[in-house]
């Protein structure tokens, strides 16, 4: 396998996608390239066998998915999100400091290691909302440019900086944009990455991000860096999966969502009706009944995508001693008993299955019983549409940093796991025993009695 190729494919298809919305901008893109139609939530769908669709909602989540050419038996879904922790600017975002300087007024957004994003160039990207001869529309921004700068405190004015001092956002990661009575403001910057007067703008989704692109390193060149490894690892990985796949059985799907790193809570994020809103019109579209949904759902399968924790050289004391996995392994299974994660021996068992058909190594991740862990949007989705779940991921270093490391082999391992997976078709059977297409797995939940 071309480990480094893929790696750094990924990696630009990072770099080119500063935001949520530009990450949905570019799978839409690259969806519709390959032949998928776009559907649009506010028009009536008309679906064919054999047909291969998208649609997205709010420009920042986005459903892709390929129907068999016979009947199909279910569904198998792949999930991944498309934001990451950053700084989003206010809406009013330029603060002057005595008179001389022009900083951003920014708030976190989600879990974020703070101290990384000191002293390195940032830019800006994300969308604004504008007035065109009376209708309001979405514009991307990319200033793509070196732009704003977060400084430290010299160590001369703060002798404890290297004791663990705490950073206060509000004060401590304001980012410095200019000179006061400057020529540009930021919201005339954006205005010009967008195309349009400033005056045109009506509001904005504007985020920080780290310009430091990706990058191949190590002795054995093993290891990858990149900003936004998690979770566009994942999304890249499902995306070009489910291109490069092909079912007779179910159908395949590919569904990147929103919010995951506040909660998921909004209307294209994963606790949103989205997927069974789109399940639901694929249905009605064929003319099924909710008795045949139910069905589907039944034998349908979902991957909750989103990377783990690998070993970490400084810190092997803060891993689990027996489920602990390490860069360039292969995909991590993630577990957790209290349900922050919805893997179970059953989900489990059906996704070795799917690496060992596809010759991928696979490793298992689950968080000392001291250290409280994060979740994923698995569980969360499941509350609209629940089926059989399992969550992987890719093993990572430095989670929540704005520049994150990973193994170069590993993206490859879940595109060719997910490829297969996409390729399958899990069928429901009696005693809680379960089907993978080419091939049989029996799980029970209780033993048969004699």
């Amino acid at each position: 396998m071309k480990f480094e190729e893929i790696s750094r494919d990924m990696m630009q298809f990072i770099e080119k996608s500063p935001s949520c919305y530009h990450v949905i901008e570019n799978l839409r893109a690259l969806f519709r390239e390959a032949g998928y139609q776009e559907l649009l939530e506010h028009e009536r769908w008309r679906l064919e066998p054999g047909g291969r669709y998208v649609t997205t909602r709010n420009g920042s989540s986005l459903i892709a998915f390929s129907v068999p050419q016979g009947c199909y038996r279910g569904y198998m879904i792949a999930a991944a999100h498309s934001d990451s922790p950053t700084f989003k600017l206010k809406e009013t975002h330029e603060m002057e400091v005595k008179g001389k300087y022009v900083s951003l007024n920014v708030e976190k957004y989600g879990g974020m290691i703070l101290s990384p994003w000191l002293d390195r160039p940032l830019s800006v990207a994300g969308r604004v909302t504008v007035e065109r001869e009376g209708r309001l529309e979405s514009r991307l921004v990319d200033i793509g440019r070196d732009l704003a700068l977060i400084p430290n405190l010299a160590i001369h004015m703060n002798r404890s900086v290297n004791d663990g001092a705490a950073l206060n956002p509000q004060k401590d990661m304001l980012p410095l944009l200019r000179m006061a009575g400057g020529e540009h403001t930021m919201m005339g910057l954006a205005a010009e990455a967008a195309g349009v007067e400033e005056a045109d703008i009506l509001s904005s989704d504007l985020f920080l991000y780290n310009r430091m692109p990706g990058t191949v390193w190590g002795a054995d060149r093993e290891f990858i860096s990149s900003p936004r490894l998690d979770d566009l690892q994942c999304v890249y990985a499902a995306a070009k999966g489910l291109l490069e796949a092909e079912n007779e059985t179910h159908i395949a799907m590919c569904a990147v969502f929103d919010n995951e790193e506040v909660g998921s809570g909004t209307k294209q994020g994963a606790g949103s009706t989205f997927l069974e809103d789109v399940m639901k019109r694929i249905n009605g579209a064929f003319g099924r009944d909710l008795e045949d949904y139910l069905i589907d759902v039944a034998n349908s399968f979902m991957a909750s995508a989103d990377n783990g924790h690998a070993l970490h050289p400084n810190y092997p004391e803060k891993a689990d001693e027996g489920n602990r996995p390490f860069l360039n392994g292969g995909v991590v299974i993630k577990y957790s008993a209290n349900q922050k994660y919805t893997t179970d021996s059953v989900s489990s068992a059906i996704f070795k299955a799917v690496c060992k058909k596809a010759g991928v190594p696979f490793q298992v991740f689950a968080n000392r019983s001291d250290i409280l862990g994060g979740s994923t949007l698995g569980n969360i989705s499941n509350a609209h549409v629940s089926l059989n779940t399992v969550d992987i991921g890719l093993a990572q270093l430095a989670m929540h940093s704005p520049y994150e490391t990973g193994g170069v082999q590993d993206t490859a391992w879940l595109l060719k796991a997910l490829r297969v997976f996409f390729s399958s078709g899990i069928f429901c059977g009696e005693n809680a025993a379960y089907r993978l297409s080419g091939g049989e797995i029996h799980v029970h939940e209780t033993e048969e009695k004699e």
